[in-house]
């Protein structure tokens, strides 16, 4: 595939994936602005769900089924579409969900697309602040149109961290509680708001100078990857290594600081 034609397709794949955000998150924003009495199932300790999740996925979904129908689809809730196609949308329809059951106005959709396993273009949509964030594989990474990069404080005594509690891995809680303690005693604060996918955001955009959580799920985590590497960051699981995806563990920060907060993850989970 030439430049210039690989370059037309990646712009079209992001069009849809930017629409497909949006149209999940008018979802969330009618249902918080209806303020009606929510049904929740718990999947697991601590893990809900809402109708609210399953109808802004399916919203979702139908987009892109509408425009792609040959390509595959892993989200969240119920979604799974798998027949061996290069291209796979990892959906995140309501990343937050706790916070909104509770009414705490941090949450947003995330839709990422991998092509041939990589991931290769994303959009995160906050509805209360009609915040976009998108990006494309080698294309950088923007904020409401805006080139975002990430920060470059120097040291880890300058730096604001976002993290996520394992509630989801509560046996796992020691280690993380490690990497807690000392972060808590090198960097200038900690902030936990609830969803991984605006905490990268925010990462990639300069906000947040690092971040790191423990057993995430992939449509936690894709979109807001490509934006952080987008952004001149540097994403990595607790090993150095490519394996995030899986595990669910991340460690995402501009080159320097990641390399300092590696030095204290890595003392919390050694080989």
């Amino acid at each position: 595939m030439s430049n210039l034609k690989k370059e037309i397709e990646r712009k079209e794949l992001l069009a849809v994936a930017v629409e497909a955000a949006k149209h999940g998150g008018s979802v969330l924003r009618r249902f918080y602005d209806d303020g009606v009495a929510l049904k929740v199932d718990e999947k697991g300790t601590n893990d809900y769900v809402t109708q609210v999740d399953r109808e802004a996925e399916k919203e979702i979904v139908s987009f892109i089924n509408s425009r792609f129908p040959d390509h595959d689809v892993m989200a969240e809730e119920f979604s799974r579409k798998k027949s061996g196609s290069r291209f796979v949308w990892c959906i995140d329809p309501l990343d937050g969900t706790t916070n909104f059951i509770h009414r705490f106005p941090v949450f947003c959709v995330s839709v990422a697309l991998l092509i041939d396993g990589e991931i290769s273009v994303a959009a995160v949509y906050d509805p209360m602040n009609e915040d976009l964030f998108h990006a494309v594989k080698e294309g950088g990474a923007y904020r409401n149109d805006a080139k975002i990069s990430v920060s470059n404080p120097g040291s880890l005594a300058r730096c604001l961290l976002a993290t996520g509690f394992p509630f989801k891995q509560q046996h796992r809680l020691p280690a993380y509680l490690i990497t807690f303690d000392g972060f808590c005693r090198t960097t200038s604060g900690i902030r936990r708001a609830g969803s991984a996918a605006i905490d990268l955001c925010y990462t990639a955009a300069g906000i947040f100078d690092g971040f790191w959580e423990q057993g995430l799920s992939p449509w936690d985590i894709a979109a807001g990857t490509l934006l952080v590497r987008e952004a001149g960051g540097i994403v990595t699981d607790f090993y150095g290594g490519e394996k995030f995806l899986e595990t669910g563990d991340i460690v995402a920060a501009s080159p320097i600081i990641h390399s300092e907060m590696m030095k204290i993850v890595r003392e919390a989970y050694p080989l």
